[in-house]
C-alpha cells in the first residue's frame, strides 16, 4: 500500500473568504441552503457547529457574520497555494479545496523523513499566511487525511502537534476508535447505527461477504477503508501552463510610450501562445513595477480575444496616469487573469462585429482621456437611487458591494426610472387652491396634489400613487431619515418620483 502525505486547512470556505475579501475572520459561518457548511474558531467557541441550521447558529452568536457558500472562491484561492506546494514537493493532487494529497516517498527521500517532509511543508503554509494547516502520513490518502483531522494520539511521532505520522500497517488500529461517521455516506452510517455498530473498528469487524449482500460494492469499498486497506493511488494533477510574460528594461526609459512600444512583441508572444493551447483571453491583467516599488495592477474585460494592440493601448495609458513610474527600470507582466478554453483561437467567439468595434472604439478614448475617463453604470443595492448608482471604469471588473444583494425595505421596486438627478431637485406640490400638500406621521396627504412646480414652471398633475414610506435608522435619533415617495403623471404624460420630506418636496427621478 502506498504511504500517502495530506494536507489540510481547517475552515478553508472561511479562509477563502477571509482572503478574497480581505477581512478578519472573526464569529463567521459560511452557509449553504442555510445550512452551516464551515465556521471560524471564535464562532466554535459561541457554540456554531457545521450542520446546524442559520438560525440556530446566530441564536448561539447573535454576533456571526453569515457568509453565502462560493466553490469557485474556494477553488480559486486554494490555486496559488497548492502551486506553492508543488514548488517543494511535486505531484500534487486536489481532493478537495483546503484539502491536497502527495505520495509520501518522494518527499520523505528528499527531506529525511516523512515526518520532516511533512514539516517543511507545514511551515512553508505557515509563512504563506496558513498557521493552522496540519499534515498527516498513513497508509492511503483516507487513513492520512483522519491523521491529519485527528488530535494528538499516540499514533504521532512527529515532535511538531501539525503533524501525525501513522506507521506503516497501522492504520486499521489508529482507525479503529473514530466514528463511522468519518466514511461520510450519511445512508449507510443512519443503517449501520440501527445494526449497532457506531465506531469504524465495529464496521471493519463485520464479515465482507455480509456487507457486500446488505450494501453492495458501495458498502465494501467503505467496509476496505475502514479497515485501513485504502487501495486508491494518489492522483498528481498536471500543473497549468506557465503563460504569463514579463518584460524588464534596463537601462532605464523616460518616456512612455517607449515602454508601451516595447510591449508589441511581448504581447504577440504572449497571444501566441494563448492560441497555442487553445485558449482565448476574456481577462487581461496588466502589471507594472518600477524600481523604487511602485506598482500599477488593473484587470480589463473583453468581449473578445485581445489583440497585441489594445494591450499596447492599455499599457501607455496606464504608464500616463502613473506618471511616477515613468522613471527607472520597469518591469511589466502580463497574465491571463481568466483563461477560457475553445477550439480555436478567434476573436468572434466571444463578440464581434459592431460589439468589437464599440469596444475598440472605447478603449481607444479612454487611452487618451484616461483610466475614469469612459465610466459605465453599475445598479447597487440601496434605498435610493443616487446611492444605487455605481460609476465603474471601462473594461474593469464590477466589483459588487457585499450589500447589493441584501432586501431594502422601502427601495424602489422595478421598473426603474431612466433619469437620476445627481442632486433632488427643489419642487412645490400643492392643492388647486395654492395649499402646500404634506405628509403626516400617518401617511395622511394634507389635500389632493394637484399642481407641482419645478424649476419656476407650473404642471398639472393629472394623476398620481402613493405614498409609500422609506424610514431608515430608527435606532439613530441624529442619522434618522424618513420621508415618502410618489409617483405623478403631468399634463404632458412625463412620469416623475417625488419625495415629501419633513413637509418639502423634491424631484428624485423621472421615467422618460
Amino acid at each position: 500500500m502506498v504511504r500517502s502525505l495530506v494536507l489540510w486547512i481547517p475552515d478553508w470556505p472561511v479562509v477563502a473568504w477571509a482572503r478574497a475579501s480581505g477581512s478578519e475572520a472573526g464569529p463567521v459561518a459560511v452557509v449553504d441552503k442555510n445550512i452551516v457548511v464551515s465556521c471560524s474558531a471564535s464562532a466554535r467557541a459561541d457554540g456554531v457547529r457545521r450542520g446546524q441550521r442559520r438560525r440556530d447558529a446566530q441564536a448561539r452568536c447573535p454576533r456571526l457574520e453569515i457568509v453565502a457558500s462560493d466553490p469557485d472562491r474556494d477553488q480559486r484561492v486554494f490555486a496559488p497555494v497548492v502551486t506553492g506546494i508543488e514548488e517543494l514537493a511535486p505531484g500534487v493532487q486536489i481532493i478537495r479545496p483546503g484539502l491536497c494529497a502527495l505520495r509520501a516517498r518522494g518527499p520523505a527521500r528528499y527531506y529525511g523523513g516523512e515526518a520532516e517532509a511533512a514539516e517543511v511543508l507545514v511551515t512553508a503554509l505557515a509563512m504563506a499566511g496558513f498557521p493552522g494547516a496540519r499534515a498527516g502520513i498513513a497508509d492511503g490518502p483516507f487513513t492520512a487525511e483522519q491523521a491529519a483531522r485527528a488530535h494528538r494520539s499516540g499514533a504521532e511521532v512527529s515532535g511538531n502537534p501539525a503533524v501525525r505520522v501513522v506507521p506503516e500497517g497501522e492504520a486499521g488500529s489508529f482507525l479503529a476508535p473514530l466514528p463511522v461517521t468519518t466514511v461520510g455516506d450519511p445512508e449507510l452510517t443512519h443503517l449501520l447505527a440501527r445494526l449497532g455498530v457506531h465506531t469504524l473498528g465495529a464496521f471493519a469487524a463485520l464479515e465482507p461477504d455480509r456487507v457486500r449482500e446488505r450494501f453492495g460494492e458501495r458498502g465494501v469499498r467503505l467496509h476496505d477503508l475502514a479497515a485501513g486497506a485504502d487501495s486508491r493511488p494518489v492522483q498528481p494533477r498536471t500543473p497549468p501552463p506557465e503563460l504569463h510574460r514579463e518584460v524588464a528594461f534596463e537601462p532605464p526609459l523616460e518616456d512612455a510610450s517607449q515602454v508601451a512600444f516595447g510591449m508589441r512583441i511581448a504581447a504577440e508572444e504572449f497571444l501566441d501562445r494563448l492560441g497555442g493551447h487553445g485558449l482565448v483571453c476574456t481577462e487581461l491583467r496588466v502589471g507594472i513595477l518600477a524600481e523604487r516599488g511602485e506598482t500599477s495592477d488593473r484587470v480589463w474585460l473583453h468581449p473578445g480575444s485581445f489583440d497585441a494592440a489594445a494591450v499596447v493601448d492599455r499599457v501607455r495609458w496606464q504608464l500616463a496616469e502613473a506618471s511616477d513610474l515613468r522613471s527607472g527600470v520597469v518591469l511589466v507582466r502580463l497574465d491571463p487573469a481568466a483563461v477560457d478554453a475553445a477550439s480555436h483561437h478567434q476573436p468572434a467567439i466571444f463578440g464581434s462585429g459592431a460589439d468589437e468595434k464599440v469596444h475598440h472604439a472605447l478603449s481607444r478614448v479612454q487611452a487618451m482621456l484616461g483610466h475614469r475617463g469612459v465610466l459605465t453604470p453599475v445598479i447597487e443595492g440601496g434605498r435610493w437611487l443616487g446611492e444605487r448608482q455605481t460609476l465603474v471604469p471601462w473594461g474593469d471588473r464590477v466589483e459588487s458591494k457585499p450589500d447589493a444583494a441584501r432586501p431594502w425595505p422601502g427601495s424602489l421596486p422595478p421598473p426603474l426610472p431612466t433619469t437620476v438627478f445627481p442632486r433632488s431637485l427643489p419642487v412645490d406640490v400643492v392643492t388647486r387652491s395654492g395649499d402646500v400638500v404634506v405628509v403626516d406621521e400617518r401617511g395622511t396627504l394634507s389635500g389632493e396634489p394637484e399642481l407641482f412646480a419645478q424649476s419656476g414652471r407650473r404642471r398639472e398633475i393629472v394623476s398620481w400613487a402613493g405614498p409609500w414610506p422609506v424610514d431608515e435608522r430608527g435606532w439613530d435619533a441624529d442619522r434618522r431619515r424618513v420621508a415618502h415617495r410618489f409617483q405623478v403623471v403631468d399634463a404632458e404624460l412625463t412620469a416623475w418620483l417625488l419625495v415629501c420630506e419633513d413637509g418639502a418636496w423634491s424631484a428624485e427621478a423621472r421615467y422618460d
